[in-house]
């Protein structure tokens, strides 16, 4: 099989849900051809629908902006996958996402904008504190930086900047800005804010400011975009937030809501013939933002000019978990006079990008059964009083070597457990045959894939099934589905209790399988240091156990512990095999979450185990907070054996200041 994952037991081992995804092929630049795209924001039956990224996860951005640099699309937004919730204390901050796309639709994760786990930012974004949103990012041409604003209530101005290299960071902070309108210490000082960049590279900042009542500010920027030059205008509208800023030939327009958290607000706009001279008053173009809050307008080249994509955030009203919150769409349209027209909550918008390329999931080797990623809506019962299966029929008699369900959680108080099961005609299981319990704190908020992996046997025409279950007496997991029959050949069903199980004849949850007839696991493990005791050895590193238990911690260095240096990871795989990716599994253990996990990180692979070719290289890697994965994605190489090199480590645990290189398990595909 083309998935190669370094396992030594024929038991069912789980590979978790994929969390963070680093992809180290550069991006390039989309060619400047024209594409047809379709963006979707309800289904036929206008139900909203969740958006998932080319790995099969939920797309994890929100509140942020969309933004077009040299050929490629990037969305930004605040994470809620780790569980965050507005004023709950003890519930972390997840800190921002961003995506890349060539077409619109589909959405690469390219991982966390910079490390928001620590101290200082848990500080100023976690409960009691109100939270931090609204990442804006902007392109400095004078500057060659790409920089970034972001809202917050533990300071003077309401935001920190960051500046970057590259699109997707890592971003860093520079100074506090100063603004003309603003507070004397921490509080509810400034809101929603946009970055906007006019035709001759000034710069300005759309911002509300709360203590004038929800106003409305523009401000002009120095020319750095990092902090305010004083010059503004107050836009009026007491009671709006969410500002966004830009201009259609001579005329700007300031597009915003009214106040509300996590609400259905009214879409309304203004315009000036100058970003700081007069606004007109308010006109509303829809109601309830089509049930949602505005986030941004985007300006996009089309064949036909550029479009103006409106879009809002539709959030999961009155429930605790925004990572549920989904998306609408659509371009902007103008009268003769340049008013905006009201806009209708369409299910699609069509778009002839003039410059773009079709994008496409990421492939699965071996892919056998699945439910495809549109049309999913989501739904939480999945708790000691109810279980869900979803059947499949293989194609084709061989190892099923991977199976997935797209799952989540509200608050679990219990693991979830996949049991691999076979059902009758009515989709009831008839036998076990095998279990996998997914620890609570390696699923998220978010939707996301939960793979499970075996050696197991399965025959084409039998029917199977993911049977998801869990005792948890508080909170819930999660599921995706959807009721037209994506995947016809299945069908799901549901128990309450100890009752019947009920069939859902035309329902699919987004799964899953793959099955192989080859043999692609790791024969041989070395280390350039080792340490055994506590739970800790080599052959820990490929045993199946993906989280540290006392038993099983996994793998670590040691070395040379006082100083920072390199060590060493060697996977031999038997003979020549297809290798596209590593997976990295974190020390996950209470209070010690991602110790040991690498800064900077080489992927090598090699036909001989002599002769040595890098395919993979990442730097400044943030801290993990749980034991969800990390996966180095390359191109696809042909190679026997494979080799991690930790060439910079983490110190940072008080009670043991030691340089190791740690994980719980490592995963080669």
């Amino acid at each position: 099989m083309n998935h190669l994952l370094a396992r030594s037991i024929g038991a069912l081992a789980l590979l978790a849900a994929v969390v963070a995804t680093v992809l180290v092929v550069p991006v390039v630049p989309a060619a400047a051809a024209p594409h047809q795209t379709t963006i979707t924001n309800f289904d036929a039956a206008g139900q909203q629908v969740t958006r998932y990224d080319t790995e099969g996860n939920a797309v994890d951005a929100h509140d942020g902006d969309l933004a077009f640099f040299d050929g490629v699309y990037y969305l930004y937004g605040t994470s809620y996958d780790c569980g965050y919730q507005l004023q709950i204390s003890g519930t972390p901050f997840c800190g921002f996402k961003s995506y890349s796309s060539t077409d619109l639709v589909h959405w690469t994760d390219r991982g966390l904008l910079f490390n928001a786990s620590t101290a200082l930012w848990q500080s100023r974004c976690a409960p009691p504190r109100f939270g931090c949103y609204r990442p804006h990012v902007v392109y400095n041409s004078a500057t060659n930086r790409y920089v970034l604003w972001i809202n917050g209530y533990d300071n003077n101005s309401g935001y920190h900047v960051f500046t970057s290299t590259t699109p997707v960071g890592p971003f860093t902070e520079v100074a506090e800005p100063r603004l003309a309108v603003q507070g004397s210490g921490p509080g509810f000082n400034n809101g929603d804010m946009d970055l906007f960049v006019d035709n001759d590279g000034t710069g300005y900042l759309a911002y509300t400011d709360i203590r004038g009542g929800h106003r409305q500010v523009v401000e002009q920027l120095n020319a750095s975009y990092t902090s305010g030059t004083g010059q503004h205008t107050v836009v009026g509208g007491q009671g709006t937030e969410a500002p966004s800023l830009f201009r259609r030939g001579n005329t700007y327009y300031h597009v915003s809501g009214n106040t509300c958290p996590y609400c259905a607000a009214r879409t309304e706009f203004r315009t000036a013939s100058n970003p700081l001279t007069t606004w007109s008053g308010p006109r509303t173009i829809n109601s309830n933002s089509c049930n949602g809050q505005p986030a941004f307008v985007a300006t996009i080249p089309t064949l036909s000019g550029t479009a103006y994509l409106y879009g809002a955030d539709l959030w999961h009203a009155g429930k605790a978990n925004q990572a549920l919150a989904n998306y609408f769409w659509t371009p902007l349209t103008f009268a003769r006079n340049g008013a905006v027209e009201p806009f209708s909550c369409t299910a699609s918008a069509t778009l002839d990008l003039a410059t773009g390329a079709p994008g496409s999931q990421h492939p699965i080797p071996d892919l056998d059964r699945h439910s495809g990623v549109t049309g999913f809506r989501t739904h939480c019962d999945i708790a000691s009083g109810w279980s869900r299966l979803q059947s499949f029929v293989p194609s084709r008699t061989g190892r099923l070597d991977a199976a997935s369900l797209t799952v989540f959680q509200e608050g679990a108080s219990h693991d979830l457990v996949i049991d691999l099961v076979t059902v009758d005609d009515g989709l009831r299981p008839t036998g076990t045959l095998s279990t996998t319990v997914v620890p609570r704190t390696a699923v998220g908020w978010s939707p996301r894939q939960i793979v499970v992996r075996t050696r197991g046997s399965v025959s084409a025409g039998v029917r199977y099934a993911l049977l998801a279950r869990s005792a948890a007496t508080t909170g819930c997991y999660g599921f995706a589905y959807n009721d037209a029959a994506p995947y016809p050949g299945g069908g799901s069903s549901y128990r309450s209790g100890t009752g019947n199980w009920t069939p859902e004849v035309n329902r699919s949850h987004k799964f899953m399988t793959a099955v192989t007839t080859s043999s692609a696991y790791a024969t041989a493990v070395s280390a350039s240091s080792s340490y055994t005791g506590g739970g800790w050895r080599l052959d820990a590193i490929n045993d199946g156990l993906i989280t540290s238990t006392s038993a099983s911690m996994g793998w670590s260095s040691n070395d040379q512990l006082q100083t920072d240096h390199t060590e060493s990871l060697q996977f031999d795989l038997g003979d020549s095999k297809p290798v596209s990716s590593v997976m990295l599994f974190p020390r996950a253990d209470p209070g010690n979450q991602g110790q040991g996990f690498p800064v900077d990180v080489r992927i090598d692979v090699s036909p001989n185990g002599t002769t040595w070719t890098a395919v993979a290289q990442v730097a400044d890697l943030p801290t993990p907070t749980s034991g969800t994965p990390l996966r180095l994605g390359f191109s696809p190489v042909q190679a026997r054996y494979v080799r991690l090199v930790g060439t910079r480590l983490r110190n940072t645990n008080p009670n043991d200041p030691t340089y190791r290189l740690q994980f719980a398990e490592v995963g080669i595909y």
